[in-house]
């Protein structure tokens, strides 16, 4: 693999951002430009990154669910590096179980901390970061909400609001999931600026994935991305 391509793209965002099928598309317009790529979305089963857990919020400590997710990703790169392809990845890095550190109350210092060290993880592969963001987070998870259907707002509700990050701040219903997300907004914004890998940042509430889509092509093959 040219040293100009990222073995690994991640594709970040809210729920409802896009991220899966980016992720798709990034991995279909690879293959169909000669260059091998796998696109891995949250629904793979088992997933190669995401450290998955059965247990009550209380039985979890957060140092330790930061410890297991790391090994996960080293894992995941090393049998990355060995083989011949672009990975494009669906969340991973702020969406999955850094939302569950941030959900158990970890405090910021361990978060940072962990992003931070899952950067220096992926770092042999040259990862590239597309951070999908919405300037107004209230209208975006209404807008999914509405597309999904009450059942998977009753499971996000029934499962996030559950957390000791919510109970403590008493966030109910819908609105308490969009309160939510909006200080998870809040923080990944820190967490993107402060990341020091190639990176780009969408503001898609226009839905135009012409123009997204070419903007991340070129981001693929400019190793200088920022």
């Amino acid at each position: 693999m040219s040293n100009v391509w990222p073995r690994l793209v991640i594709v970040e965002g809210i729920m409802g951002s896009g991220k899966s099928t980016v992720t798709v598309n990034i991995a279909r317009r690879l293959e169909a430009s000669g260059i091998p790529a796998t696109g891995i979305t949250e629904g793979v089963d088992p997933h190669p990154i995401r450290f998955d857990w059965d247990l009550p919020w209380s039985a979890m400590p957060p140092a330790e669910l930061a410890k297991s997710c790391i090994a996960k990703w080293r894992a995941f790169v090393d049998s990355s590096l060995a083989a011949d392809r672009i990975q494009a990845v669906d969340g991973q890095l702020f969406h999955g179980n850094l939302t569950s550190l941030l959900l158990l109350e970890a405090n910021m210092e361990l978060i940072a901390a962990y992003c931070r060290e899952v950067v220096a993880v992926i770092k042999p592969l040259r990862p590239l970061l597309i951070y999908f963001h919405q300037d107004d987070v209230d209208s975006a998870i209404r807008a999914v909400s509405a597309q999904r259907g009450d059942k998977w707002v009753n499971y996000q509700t029934n499962w996030k609001l559950e957390s000791p990050y919510a109970k403590r701040r008493g966030l109910a219903g819908l609105d308490g999931l969009i309160a939510l997300y909006r200080q998870y907004r809040t923080f990944t914004d820190q967490l993107f600026a402060d990341l020091d890998i190639p990176k780009i940042s969408i503001e898609n509430s226009r839905q135009q994935w012409a123009l997204y889509d070419d903007i991340i092509d070129r981001a693929l093959t400019n190793p200088n991305t920022t």
